[in-house]
């Protein structure tokens, strides 16, 4: 990740974040995510950005946060669609895949402290 401060802001940090966060869960000894990624720009590389964006989103939809496109997503949106165009499916596979990433990184957030006596 670039410092904290080259980004325009503090959403926008935390997007690309959550983002590259996203990717981290695709390892084998993690999620085992692969769509046959072969070269950059390829049909895999397009399902993993996309897996990548929708994880980022609910992840900042989980913490409020409303970050602004960014300049790489005009590019991005190309390869999408073209997935999109062939396997009508594609935007429920990628949204799965996205929610298991986002469930998955919130598996390492502490849970608060209960109190004695106290139900949560």
């Amino acid at each position: 990740m670039p410092h904290f401060e080259s980004f325009r802001s503090p959403e926008a940090y935390y997007a690309t974040l959550a983002h590259e966060l996203t990717h981290w869960t695709k390892h084998p000894k993690r999620l085992d995510r692969e769509f046959g990624r072969k070269t950059w720009g390829d049909e895999g590389y397009a399902r993993e950005e996309l897996v990548a964006e929708l994880g980022a989103a609910f992840l900042c939809a989980d913490l409020a946060l409303t970050p602004e496109p960014g300049t790489d997503h005009a590019a991005y949106i190309q390869s999408w669609l073209k997935v999109l165009k062939n396997d009508k499916r594609a935007i429920f596979s990628a949204a799965a895949h996205a929610q298991r990433a986002a469930d998955f990184l919130k598996s390492f957030q502490q849970q608060p402290e209960q109190k004695e006596g106290v139900a949560a």
